[in-house]
């Protein structure tokens, strides 16, 4: 998913809003026109007057220079983006993006031969592509997502036995239930959750601590040439979403106590009719 057709206006269908989305907009014609300088002077305003940022302009700014880029995407823009495309989210994914990544997934794991999970923990699960995907190699499948709208259309396929509106390193670290405290497992699936996150370290320490003895971490990311990364360890590249370098990537896995099992290039998806180049990672708790 990205925003690039839609305003905070749009998002937030308040009509109070009509400052925030004229600043908004006023800062995507000077970036269309190439004034880059005109655009971080309206994208600022804009975040002035929406502090917690319904409408991704930090990402913005970050994506065309004016500023550094955020350790991870504003939870109130994710959250507002997936609820206003929840009801086409599936077409717009698979149909028009040519998402397939779950599916991929699912080929990795049999090539490898792991499992089967007994219980699966699937981050940003939307509307239950992963946990289809997975469902005859996992006994218990718990989904997690931002978008409450999302998480009504996945209970209605009924493939996950748990389902919680959450952000996927606080759920990481602070998940509890009744029954057992603390719950682990040994499957963690977080397919197209990293080009919202950035920074990794947090995610792969939560995810490290709740995995059983041995379990699995299963994830995608998007990527861009060397040259583009330029030695950045994470970007907002053109898509208005991270990329992260394959290195970083590879060292906060080691450095959080995984070993990799495969890191293989993929296409995670269409921008425009173009791929858009990445990894599909499985990793074991070492």
């Amino acid at each position: 998913m990205n925003d690039s057709d839609k305003t905070p206006t749009d998002m937030t269908d308040d009509a109070e809003n009509e400052e925030l989305a004229a600043a908004y907009n006023l800062g995507l014609e000077f970036q269309k026109s190439g004034d880059l300088a005109g655009a971080a002077r309206a994208f600022r305003e804009a975040l002035a007057l929406d502090p917690q940022d319904t409408g991704g302009v930090s990402i913005r700014l970050a994506a065309i220079g004016a500023e550094t880029a955020p350790e991870k995407m504003p939870d109130a823009y994710v959250a507002t983006l997936f609820d206003q495309h929840a009801d086409v989210f599936d077409e717009i994914l698979v149909d028009e993006l040519g998402y397939c990544v779950p599916l991929l997934l699912r080929d990795l794991v049999q090539r490898l031969d792991c499992g089967p999970f007994s219980r699966m923990l699937d981050l940003g699960c939307g509307t239950g592509l992963t946990g289809m995907a997975l469902a005859d190699c996992t006994s218990h499948r718990t989904g997690v997502d931002l978008s409450e709208r999302i998480i009504e259309l996945a209970y209605d396929r009924e493939v996950y036995e748990d389902l919680y509106v959450g952000e996927a390193v606080e759920f990481l670290q602070e998940f509890e239930d009744e029954e057992e405290a603390r719950p682990n497992w040994d499957l963690i699936a977080a397919t197209d959750v990293f080009p919202y996150l950035g920074a990794v370290e947090p995610f792969l320490s939560a995810a490290a601590d709740r995995l059983e003895e041995k379990g699995y971490l299963a994830f995608s990311t998007e990527t861009l040439p060397n040259e583009i990364l330029n030695g950045r360890s994470y970007m907002v590249g053109p898509g208005n979403r991270f990329a992260q370098a394959e290195g970083y990537i590879r060292a906060s896995l080691s450095n959080a106590g995984f070993t990799i099992l495969a890191m293989e290039p993929i296409t995670v998806r269409l921008e425009e009719g173009v791929p858009v180049p990445g990894h599909l990672v499985l990793a074991q708790k070492s």
